[in-house]
């Protein structure tokens, strides 16, 4: 299983269990898609501070 469908499966497991059903496959792998983009930013960001610190005295 990709980590995509992994994902898109654990959030819709865990709406269902909060009573949200109305969502359909697409939108699922849409959230997924931003929340992988969201976490490549933070990755990003977290790396750059990473190298900053490590230069700054």
């Amino acid at each position: 299983m990709s980590v995509k469908a992994l994902m898109a499966a654990i959030l819709r497991d865990q709406m269902a269990v909060r009573g949200v059903n109305s969502l359909s496959a697409a939108d699922y792998e849409e959230i997924v898609e931003l929340l992988i983009e969201q976490i490549r930013e933070l990755e990003l960001s977290l790396a750059v501070r990473e190298i900053t610190d490590k230069h700054d005295p």
